[in-house]
């Protein structure tokens, strides 16, 4: 589908244990998912005229069959990350509680953008609106209805609707990864519904399926960018189309991705894919200049407000009253359902795009950005591409007509010679696409790579020899597919590979919901226990009706304390002194009432993660409690030292009355001590605690978790 960006993706596994590699084979997945795709490449290759028969009686059947249940997961998906957006739960940071995005919000809304753009969209803005407007579903073709109806069928299968299917696996890999601190792979957005149950055999099911789904779509993806760039260079160079030139094609995007695993160019692949960006709004701009503009834009409105007008039935429409008809019933299977199995197909891939490019954000900014920012891109280039198409078309060129029906690989082409400067336009197009091309097979061969390894960190890919061997069998599938039938025999496997994961996107919505609803249920446990947290406190002093010199040297400490710079040795003393022996008591205490419990210093890969512009003392762990009440929901209790900034006045007794104090003031290194819980950072210091005040913080977050785990019990159905 939509080429992302080259970037560091994660996944990995619950499983893999301190004295391991960091990246190693996760075996079931990559031998069944291998062995899978090596079958069907061998059979397509060699038994060209089996193969073929064989996947169109599947289609066939898994048309009439789950016809409808594609159309409804795609538009029950849609729904529900609008839901999601439009609740409270859209307030939800997908990060810990303290986190920041990564990226600036220009940065972020740029690789959003560039997540929009792939060779498939230059093929199918010509080729799609000329074929619906000359053999529509239903009603009269080449009729302006038609030629209304065209650009809108082909936003609508480049839309909201499947920008919706990659919201929705964005949030939940980022959600359970940086929030849960799940692997960053599908099983883990199941955890909620099997529990530790998705590091076996249920979970190596899901990223199987996840596996065969992705490479069928990145396979489609590098066919029809195959067969588009062999016209290209054919008007160019004057290369033959065929098998012969696909195939060279084919290997120069395996040689690109192996070059990529070997010698670490990500960077250089990501700039490539940057460039892309421009090179593409360069072609759609100059045809937008150079051809008929004042038509060009007010179409581009009309198509905004038919489409926004239309979504409604257009999202739900399986044409159940005229399937009757054979040419409706195959319209549907070339088009709405090869659309919604090949969003779904990539899914996993771009969700894993999104969700590395989005820690920090909440769910609410996540959807508005991934919804809005692509969809405008896409807007944009298939009204300029669609809507030039459709007044050629209209105008009497026939020629483009049948072409983009019958060869539509050669649309986008015929479309660009009726420009001036058609070398140049020619050679931009096929860079551009050729770009794109390079960019996604590399992208393609390290996800597929990640999702078929455990890795200890986020940061962790892929060994290069798996990456390479999944170009090489993304590769093969590939010329199997064109072996067989070219474009529609890969349209058809898509639907067929598809239709697995679309049952996975169902329990993701409903372990995504059920995630999200403990969040409601933390919320209120803070409430609910408030009134037990404030008449628990212990008042060293006395209280707050006993002696008042001793309340009143109370507050005089604390104060104390706010004001005061701690040093790195400070803060280390209070950890491994009071903290330490805070956390060991009470530990000791859990245990003897039969709660397993641990105190520990946090090794570098269990820290949380090191937030844009935080700073953190060299060799100094965090300390945590965790104290294991809940089979998913352990309590946990960790001490996370970093510094910041205080300001210090200095006392200058000679300085003049009136003098501004805040100029005598200097900001310096402060250390704090900060707590976080399973959710995060909660923003407060306990740098200089008693013993009793820390213990009664500790006891506080412990009751609130209790009341969490209450909240939760007694809501199960």
């Amino acid at each position: 589908m939509s080429d992302s960006p080259s970037v560091e993706t994660e996944s990995g596994s619950g499983d893999a244990r301190p004295d391991e590699p960091s990246v190693r084979l996760n075996k079931p997945v990559f031998y069944g998912s291998a062995i899978g795709v090596l079958v069907v490449a061998l059979w397509a290759i060699l038994l060209p005229d089996n193969a073929d028969a064989v996947i169109g009686a599947l289609v066939g059947v898994i048309a009439t069959s789950f016809g409808w249940f594609y159309i409804l997961v795609a538009s029950v998906v849609l729904l529900f990350v609008l839901f999601l957006a439009l609740s409270p739960y859209g307030s939800i940071r997908l990060g810990p509680d303290h986190s920041k995005p990564d990226y600036s919000n220009l940065s972020w809304a740029a690789m959003l953008f560039a997540a929009g753009i792939g060779t498939d969209l230059m093929f199918f803005s010509v080729a799609e609106p000329i074929t619906q407007f000359t053999a529509p579903p239903v009603g009269d073709p080449e009729t302006i209805a038609a030629a209304r109806e065209a650009t809108v069928w082909t936003l609508f299968h480049y839309g909201l609707t499947g920008w919706g299917m990659y919201a929705l696996m964005g949030i939940a890999l980022a959600y359970f990864a940086y929030r849960r601190e799940l692997p960053l792979s599908i099983r883990s957005a199941l955890y909620p519904l099997i529990g530790k149950r998705v590091f076996g055999r249920v979970g190596h099911a899901v990223d199987l399926a996840a596996v065969l789904g992705t490479i069928f779509g990145i396979a489609t993806s590098l066919g029809i960018a195959v067969v588009l760039l062999n016209v290209g260079l054919n008007v160019m160079f004057g290369v033959p189309q065929g098998l012969g030139a696909q195939i060279a094609l084919v290997a120069v995007a395996v040689v690109i991705a192996t070059i990529s695993a070997v010698s670490g160019v990500d960077r250089g692949i990501k700039r490539l894919s940057e460039l892309n960006v421009a090179a593409a709004l360069l072609l759609a701009l100059f045809i937008l200049v150079t051809g008929n503009t004042s038509f060009l834009l007010n179409a581009l409105v009309t198509n905004l407000g038919d489409y926004l007008s239309s979504f409604p039935a257009l999202t739900m429409e399986t044409f159940a009253f005229e399937q009757a008809n054979p040419d409706v019933a195959e319209w549907l299977n070339l088009w709405t359902l090869f659309f919604w199995a090949w969003w779904i197909a990539w899914a996993s891939f771009v969700g894993l795009f999104l969700a590395r490019i989005s820690r920090g954000r909440t769910i609410r900014q996540f959807v508005v950005g991934t919804l809005v920012i692509p969809f405008f891109y896409i807007l944009f280039w298939i009204s300029i591409f669609g809507n030039a198409a459709l007044e050629s078309v209209r105008g009497g060129n026939t020629e483009l007509a049948d072409a983009a029906v019958n060869a539509p690989e050669t649309g986008f082409y015929m479309l660009l010679e009726q420009y001036p400067w058609f070398p140049f336009l020619a050679g931009l197009a096929t860079l551009t696409g050729l770009l794109f091309y390079v960019t996604s097979a590399d992208s393609g061969a390290l996800v597929m790579a990640n999702l078929t390894s455990y890795r200890k960190t986020p940061r962790d890919d892929g060994t290069p020899a798996n990456r390479i061997f999944w170009a090489a069998a993304t590769g093969l599938l590939t010329l199997g597919m064109l072996f067989v039938g070219g474009i529609t025999t890969l349209q058809n496997a898509t639907v067929i590979m598809g239709l697995p994961f679309a049952f996975v996107m169902v329990l993701v919505m409903f372990g995504l919901f059920k995630a999200l609803r403990l969040e409601r249920y933390r919320s209120q446990s803070k409430q609910s226990s408030l009134p037990a947290l404030l008449s628990g406190r212990s008042r060293p002093g006395g209280s707050a009706n006993g002696d008042g010199d001793a309340a009143g040297r109370d507050w005089r400490v604390r104060l104390r304390r706010t004001m005061g710079h701690a040093d790195s040795q400070g803060a280390d003393l209070f950890l491994s002194g009071t903290a330490t022996s805070v956390l060991e008591e009470v530990a000791a205490e859990l245990r003897g009432q039969g709660v397993p419990t641990t105190v520990q210093r946090c090794s570098d890969e269990d820290a949380p993660e090191i937030e844009p512009g935080e700073d953190r003392p060299d060799g100094m762990q965090p300390l945590e409690l965790v104290a294991d009440v809940h089979e998913s929901l352990p309590f946990v209790y960790r001490l996370v030292p970093r510094i910041t900034g205080l300001p210090r006045y200095e006392l200058d007794p000679g300085a003049a009355d009136g003098a501004d104090p805040a100029e005598r003031a200097s900001w310096t290194d402060h250390h704090r001590v900060e707590v976080h819980l399973h959710g995060g950072g909660q923003g407060y210091n306990v740098m200089g605690y008693s013993y009793g005040q820390l213990v009664d913080d500790l006891l506080d977050q412990y009751e609130q978790h209790l009341e969490l785990l209450r909240l939760e019990r007694e809501s199960a159905p």
